[in-house]
């Protein structure tokens, strides 16, 4: 399938996302690119307190999108996930190519306000300018009373902040976001990473049947990034998988309470992650992924995730679930 006409995203395994500087791939609807440093499918590992530097590019994409990018001319629509563990901090330098006031700004993680990325606190790129915001993490730690305080670990999200208004609501509506990812020492990686960004009516700023199509082999570990934005509630449903609602969407032993789900609010501002084994229990094929809002999916908010079997081949009744999908009445706009 073509990766514009169709909305199919093609996907590097993470042994080939290894960063070690500047790391990109293909234009608009490609694949979000990652800045990660371990193997899929091992424990995480990595020497505490590493200052990790990366240069991202701000850029005007067709369409009147805007877009991140590792290198110039590779931005995409949602930019580059980028990932570091507690403790380490992220410095990012951010070359703002456009005519455009923007900016960006992290959930989760700790800055300055001089890294904020907000006008509030002056913090933010003019047209042409390069500026260094800096974020760092934190592990889990002691506090008064018996308490602890928690660690920057979790599935958060970076955007815009200054495009249009002092709240970014330009940038953000014309696809300046990304994924954001804080590991902690010991976290399962996976070989695959799918970034979903509910705005609005879209998904990565597209609607159905232009939806992104995610691909993996039968048994490989999966990893969802979720993120909500614009001005309208979501739910993320997945069809025929299922997480627990923790930090990682992993159970930690037979007697962890966290609920298992296949359901979850995906609301402005919000984001979750969690892993699964694709196609595990119910053998590939063609799953749907969509806003359980009814409305919202009639509309255009769906898309497919596509198990392949274990060697890559497409499964029976896959083509024509695909092609149906593309056939369907989509009411844009409701």
């Amino acid at each position: 399938m073509d990766d514009h006409a169709g909305g199919s995203h093609r996907h590097l395994s993470r042994r080939s996302l290894i960063a070690t500087g500047a790391l990109a791939a293909g234009a608009l609807g490609a694949s979000a690119p990652t800045i990660g440093t371990a193997f899929g499918g091992s424990p995480a590992q990595a020497a505490a307190g590493v200052t990790k530097k990366v240069t991202i590019y701000a850029e005007q994409l067709p369409g009147g999108l805007f877009g991140y990018g590792l290198a110039p001319g590779q931005a995409t629509v949602p930019g580059p996930i980028l990932e570091i563990y507690e403790g380490d901090t992220l410095e990012i330098t951010l070359v703002n190519t456009t005519n455009q006031r923007l900016s960006i700004h992290p959930h989760g993680v700790d800055y300055s306000t001089e890294s904020d990325g907000s006008p509030l606190n002056a913090s933010f790129n003019n047209p042409g300018e390069t500026r260094t915001y800096v974020w760092r993490s934190r592990e889990m730690f002691a506090a008064a009373g018996r308490r602890f305080m928690p660690g920057s670990a979790g599935y958060w999200h970076y955007h815009d902040h200054a495009m249009g208004t002092d709240h970014g609501t330009a940038g953000v509506a014309k696809g300046l976001y990304g994924a954001l990812i804080v590991r902690r020492r010991g976290d399962i990686l996976p070989s695959k990473q799918f970034t979903v960004v509910f705005h609005d009516m879209m998904i990565n700023n597209r609607m159905a049947p232009a939806t992104p199509m995610f691909e993996a082999n039968l048994g490989e570990r999966v990893e969802w990034i979720a993120i909500g934005h614009g001005n309208l509630f979501h739910t993320f449903h997945l069809h025929a998988h299922r997480w627990a609602d923790n930090r990682t969407g992993m159970l930690e032993g037979p007697s962890d309470p966290s609920l298992v789900i296949d359901n979850k609010d995906l609301n402005p501002g919000s984001s979750f992650g969690f892993q699964v084994l694709a196609g595990e229990g119910v053998g590939p094929g063609a799953w749907m992924y969509h806003c359980h809002v009814q409305t919202h999916s009639d509309g255009g908010m769906a898309g497919i995730f596509l198990v392949r079997n274990a060697d890559g081949s497409m499964p029976p009744g896959a083509e024509e679930a695909i092609h149906r999908f593309q056939g369907h009445t989509h009411t844009h706009g409701s």
